[in-house]
């Protein structure tokens, strides 16, 4: 037999010099062009004087939309983040971010948004957080190495039938059939609206037989023979923007097969997604339908891509 006794709780004692803290607070594979969040916490006893500056030095430098708040963030009774201007906006240098505090203060919790550059591509990035004081304390924070996803994201796209319903994956974007005509080696999908049923929002690989293609008249060239597989229950956050936890990241993409692939998807719902092979190989993508609109004959759609080797 085996007893435990319970110890009385005591505040932990300060140790009266200058701390820090950092945390990575945004989840989900690192893509370019997108925001990394963090946040960053820094503190002194009065006694020892104030802060006076904040920097982050990322081993590779942010794109240039990167900064550190030079707000205070607590959060209130509602559990509103609330921000407290502490110093000036912040300057990027080479690889630093740095905020000089303007107020008289000996605690701050900054946010630091690194947008990631199209250098650090495949690659991990590494960040060293800093802190001083006015009494000459200097404490520093590293986090990372964070990986890179090789991936790119585009939200957001609008298809519409019989106008801008051409899908390029290497582009991703929507084209017309007069623009499509001029790059028809860049057109893997056909977007088409048909009020039957069994119809309704479809994706269609252009050299899909024409009974999938109902009423297309395909510009001349547009003939790719797109491998596709529908899913319905893989809704991507970062397309996706709802509540589920779930990421596509570079190694679903790898282990993603086409074996049991098709070349349309008939009759798609939103929050459906396609998994999409290009016809020279070059591509693996992931379409999630936000959302399709009856009225409109149109959808919404955003894509995660995947340059292969």
């Amino acid at each position: 037999m085996a007893g435990c006794k319970e110890k009385d709780y005591a505040i932990p004692e300060p140790k009266g010099v200058m701390q820090n803290d950092a945390i990575k607070r945004s989840i989900g594979p690192n893509l370019v062009g997108q925001r990394i969040e963090f946040t960053y916490a820094m503190a002194l006893p009065a006694a020892r004087g104030k802060l006076v500056s904040a920097q982050v030095d990322a081993s590779i430098a942010g794109a240039p939309a990167t900064f550190l708040e030079h707000r205070s963030f607590y959060t209130n009774s509602s559990g509103v983040d609330v921000g407290v201007e502490v110093g000036s906006p912040s300057v990027n240098k080479d690889n630093a971010t740095t905020v000089t505090f303007t107020k008289d203060t000996m605690a701050a919790t900054l946010r630091y948004y690194y947008v990631v550059p199209e250098e650090a591509r495949g690659k991990s990035v590494k960040f060293t957080f800093t802190g001083k004081s006015s009494n000459g304390e200097t404490v520093t924070y590293n986090l990372g190495p964070y990986n890179i996803s090789v991936q790119d994201m585009k939200l957001d796209l609008k298809p519409v039938d019989a106008a801008a319903c051409y899908i390029s994956i290497e582009d991703m974007a929507v084209y017309t059939a007069a623009e499509a005509a001029t790059r028809p080696d860049k057109i893997d999908l056909v977007y088409v609206y048909r009020t039957t049923s069994n119809y309704l929002h479809s994706f269609v690989a252009p050299s899909a037989n024409a009974q999938y293609l109902p009423g297309v008249t395909l510009p001349n060239g547009v003939n790719r023979a797109t491998k596709l597989i529908r899913t319905w229950n893989l809704r991507d956050q970062q397309l996706a923007r709802l509540q589920f936890g779930v990421f596509i990241d570079d190694a679903d993409f790898e282990k993603q097969r086409f074996d049991a692939a098709t070349d349309a998807a008939i009759n798609t719902k939103a929050e459906a997604g396609l998994w999409v092979l290009t016809a020279d190989g070059k591509y693996k993508a992931y379409v999630f339908v936000n959302a399709v609109n009856n009225t409109a004959k149109s959808a919404t759609v955003s894509i995660k891509r995947y340059r292969l080797n």
